[in-house]
């Protein structure tokens, strides 16, 4: 075979991997909200479609692809077909620059993160694209509100990351979990590879910033309390209340997977991303994966829990809670690890 064509093979295969776990991945996700949300309403959910019910997700799936796709007569054709794939798009890109492993990543840029923030800016444009197109009053609503909430928290989202990248002198989310690699005591949240008298003074703020990234990622995947965009009392369904069949599962696709990149580049800035916890012991790329991955999925469960439990918040609470809380605690953590590296590294 032509070696040329052959890494390319190759290049489309590990590009597909994501994909692949994706699908999987929303799948498990999908019967994991269900049962959750089940218990906390003291209900059991899903029971009758295979063993407590582990087909269901499979079957909700299949008739989602059997549902009939309708454009809305006075939509723009165009745009209203083009925005789940936007929308698709900019989620699928973000897989790119997260480390599975110490051996996978989709692409080892140095501007990883740099690239994250700039190619998350894509789902925003498609749902605004898919809220105007559909010609719809509460699809436009929902779009504007999405893109007003998304782009409000992007701000809080990078200072966080920012101070991460001042801590670790890197861009490169590969090179910010190796500076974690070795054990928990590595990890962010204990100051990494640093002298012991700057870990004990970073701690708070590293705490207090990994705190506020998380309260940002709700935001960003629109989950509750933060689900203003989709807030089914107020605007039906939101911008995608005109999208059926397969386009709305792309929607909801998406989302599943946007709450997985949050989680995922929350652990890899914070929690040693696949780096074990007990140092050498239990690592290796297998390893890498699965710590990757499952401190991934403690966060998506605890997405879940407090989707189930909390009330949503009105627009003023929402952008308050950005602009006069997170926002002034950001800088107070940004210039205090800032004046703690110049001070004792």
């Amino acid at each position: 075979m032509n070696p040329t064509l052959e890494s390319l093979i190759i290049t489309v295969l590990l590009s597909a991997l994501p994909l692949v776990f994706i699908l999987v991945y929303a799948l498990v996700t999908l019967y994991l909200e269900m049962k959750v949300a089940a218990h906390i309403q003291d209900r059991v959910a899903y029971m009758r479609t295979g063993w407590h019910g582990v087909l269901q997700p499979f079957a909700d799936i299949l008739k989602l692809l059997q549902k009939e796709d309708t454009i809305p007569a006075a939509a723009d054709r165009f745009l209203f077909i083009l925005a789940p794939y936007i929308v698709f798009v900019g989620t699928y890109a973000a897989f790119a620059i997260i480390p599975f492993t110490d051996a996978y990543i989709g692409s080892n840029i140095h501007l990883g993160v740099f690239f994250l923030i700039g190619v998350s800016s894509l789902v925003v444009i498609g749902i605004l694209m898919g809220g105007w197109a559909s010609n719809n009053k509460w699809s436009i609503f929902g779009a504007i509100r999405s893109a007003a909430q998304m782009i409000s928290y992007e701000i809080p989202t990078a200072l966080a990351v920012l101070i991460v990248v001042m801590i670790t002198g890197s861009l490169n989310l590969q090179e910010i979990t190796k500076f974690q690699d070795g054990g928990i005591q590595n990890w962010i949240l204990f100051g990494g590879p640093l002298p012991l008298l700057t870990k004990l003074l970073l701690l708070p703020f590293t705490l207090l910033t990994f705190l506020i990234l998380f309260t940002a990622s709700l935001a960003e995947v629109n989950r509750t309390p933060f689900d203003l965009p989709e807030a089914e009392s107020e605007l039906v369904q939101g911008f995608n209340t005109e999208y059926s069949g397969m386009r709305f599962a792309m929607f909801y696709l998406a989302e599943y997977a946007n709450m997985f990149v949050v989680s995922a580049v929350a652990v890899a800035l914070f929690l040693g991303g696949w780096s074990s916890p007990f140092g050498e012991f239990m690592s290796g790329p297998v390893w890498g994966a699965f710590w990757l991955i499952g401190k991934a999925m403690v966060f998506i469960f605890l997405q879940i829990w407090i989707r189930w439990t909390l009330p949503r918040l009105r627009v003023d609470q929402l952008m308050y809670t950005s602009w006069k809380v997170l926002m002034p605690f950001l800088f107070v953590c940004l210039f205090a690890v800032g004046l703690i590296l110049v001070l004792t590294v």
